[in-house]
């Protein structure tokens, strides 16, 4: 491990002590949480954490980059542009991680869903690795770039495609979690359930948007489980969609399932409307196994139980209450942003 990315490495773990005894966090989180009303206070503070807690630890990043065989940083000084999506809080600093670990230089173009918390995260570690300030910047427009890594919406992502047809790239677009019962499922799992499907209000690609259950299953079961999450109830932004989407379903006379926070509604469907989940019967397993085959690009991750005997290659396989803590190596798309990062360097 070279000098370079060994200071990297100790700037990282030093930039999670310092956010974990920040006593000035409160007052941007809650900025953050005033200026978007969709991050609230408690989910700024999950965001955090699962930063602090599963991004910036010495176990983790060692556990991480002891994957690959990592030579002296390229003496080509290249620059990668990362657009950052703003669907949750601080949803981009794996990306950015992942550029600063490499040694590249970085240009960070903001969504302006997400402007208050990643430039305060950013600052620390300036604070902390001064040398930052001249090989970064977080820019309005994106110009100046060698390769670029872009988050965005599938009509954006046509964008994307288009404007950086020319450059090495990584881009994403909608993706959704599915998870699958089998009726054997404990409370504590499916209590890890309800975090899957309303942490951050189902809007990252890891929230489960879509249940396969197996034929007789009383999906109603589900309804206490999700009580810990009743308060969204008070949420004018969530509740608007939650009523918006309820008067459909009954205009249309769609039939579905509903306490006061959510809406089920058996659809073949993946991606879900905010405030509605769906779910699929499946007669067996190997049903089951040719359904997700053909949804593979549409899936982030598959929550299961590890008792189902389930081809395991589709994709992230996650367990209950864990797809909104993901590890440094969950990379999203399962398109591994070191290997993408460091094969750059082959490039004149």
């Amino acid at each position: 491990m070279n000098e370079k990315l060994k200071e990297r490495i100790n700037a990282l773990i030093k930039l999670g002590d310092a956010l974990r005894s920040d006593t000035e966090l409160e007052t941007v989180i809650a900025k953050a949480a005033s200026y978007n009303p969709w991050f609230t206070v408690e989910f700024c503070r999950a965001a955090l954490g699962a930063v602090t807690d599963h991004m910036l630890t010495t176990e983790k990043l060692n556990q991480w980059l002891s994957q690959y065989e990592i030579g002296e940083d390229d003496p080509k000084k290249k620059t990668i542009g990362v657009i950052m999506a703003g669907n949750l809080p601080l949803v981009g600093f794996h990306d950015f991680l992942c550029v600063y670990i490499s040694g590249y230089d970085i240009k960070v173009k903001l969504s302006g869903k997400d402007d208050i918390l990643f430039p305060y995260v950013y600052e620390k570690l300036l604070q902390i690795d001064p040398s930052l300030k001249d090989r970064s910047a977080i820019i309005e427009r994106l110009e100046g770039f060698d390769a670029v890594i872009a988050t965005g919406s599938n009509n954006t992502n046509r964008y994307f495609e288009y404007y950086f047809r020319n450059y090495p790239k990584i881009l994403r677009k909608n993706r959704n979690s599915v998870a699958i019962l089998t009726g054997q499922e404990s409370d504590e799992e499916l209590y890890g359930l309800a975090d899957d499907v309303f942490m951050y209000f189902g809007f990252g690609c890891r929230n489960v948007s879509k249940l396969y259950v197996p034929e007789g299953y009383d999906i109603t079961r589900l309804f206490p489980y999700f009580e810990k999450y009743k308060w969204m109830h008070s949420h004018t932004k969530y509740m608007n969609n939650y009523d918006y989407n309820r008067t459909l379903l009954l205009m249309n006379r769609t039939e579905h399932l509903a306490n006061e926070i959510i809406m089920l509604q058996e659809n073949t469907a993946i991606s879900s409307p905010v405030s509605i989940l769906y779910y699929e019967r499946f007669e067996n397993v190997k049903s089951l196994s040719n359904n997700l085959s053909k949804n593979l690009t549409n899936i982030q991750c598959i929550v299961y139980s590890e008792s189902l005997d389930i081809y395991t290659g589709f994709a992230n396989f996650v367990k209950f209450g864990n797809t909104q803590r993901p590890e440094l190596w969950d990379y999203a798309d399962n398109v591994d942003i070191l290997k993408f990062l460091f094969s750059l360097k082959s490039l004149n």
